[in-house]
């Protein structure tokens, strides 16, 4: 498959192997808030608390309602275990995910089951998923560990419907993610060794640009600071980590 208005091969493999066997060996525990995964459960709730905000925002929805994206179909990319995908399907959304690792969409599944969730889980790349568009797409904390980034941000496009809203997460490449997410919080095993090459980590620039050649327009654009006394917030300052919304135009 081709993205007309740039050419790009979107089916395009941009599986890392040594990436997906080292998340596929998190699997076990990855629902355990006390375990490998511990700090992606620290980031769940104000991750969650922007994707609700953008969504409501986007689609005009009262902040007070319950299911926002009832009769709405959604497509998690790089799901880990299901940590996203559960709450997209309990706002009312058809959930589909989809992750490198096998082991990984497997625990994703068995979770799943036992919460009496029908989530669509799958191994492997896009191309999977035929040729279904989405009206919400997401993606956090995963860009910076596929092998090509431009064409990974054009196959996202290639599953977003029209009118569709996507939402982005990645670590910013500056000294402060190195010095906070590979020497600090590796070093002291908060984030398992080896998650992070901080030279794959994109500027809010570079993905910008990414985005915009794909045909999509960043509509807001976050950043994921820590606070002292409240852990992780959201803020102008997009430093460390940061979230974007892109739509089409």
């Amino acid at each position: 498959m081709t993205n007309a208005s740039t050419g790009e091969n979107i089916g395009a493999i941009t599986i890392d192997p040594q990436e997906a066997a080292h998340f596929g060996a998190l699997a076990k525990d990855w629902w355990d808030p006390r375990g490998s995964s511990a700090m992606l459960h620290r980031l769940n709730p104000v991750r969650l608390a922007y994707i609700r905000e953008a969504i409501d925002r986007h689609w005009h929805v009262d902040e007070a309602a319950l299911k926002p994206l009832a009769g709405k179909t959604a497509l998690d990319v790089g799901c880990g275990a299901g940590l996203l995908c559960e709450p997209l399907a309990r706002l009312g959304a058809q959930v589909t995910g989809v992750d490198a690792a096998p082991e990984n969409a497997a625990a994703a599944r068995l979770h799943a089951e036992g919460q009496g969730l029908a989530i669509d889980y799958r191994a492997g790349e896009l191309e999977t998923l035929g040729d279904a568009r989405f009206d919400l797409v997401t993606s956090l904390e995963v860009i910076e560990h596929v092998t090509d980034p431009a064409a990974f941000v054009a196959g996202l496009a290639a599953r977003l419907a029209p009118g569709g809203l996507m939402i982005l997460s990645t670590p910013n490449r500056t000294t402060l993610s190195r010095l906070a997410m590979v020497t600090v919080a590796e070093g002291i095993g908060q984030i398992p060794k080896g998650t992070h090459d901080w030279n794959k980590f994109l500027t809010p620039e570079e993905l910008t640009a990414l985005l915009e050649t794909a045909g999509l327009t960043v509509s807001d654009l976050r950043g994921l600071s820590v606070s002292p006394g409240r852990g992780f917030i959201l803020s102008e300052n997009v430093s460390l980590d940061y979230l974007l919304t892109a739509v089409w135009g």
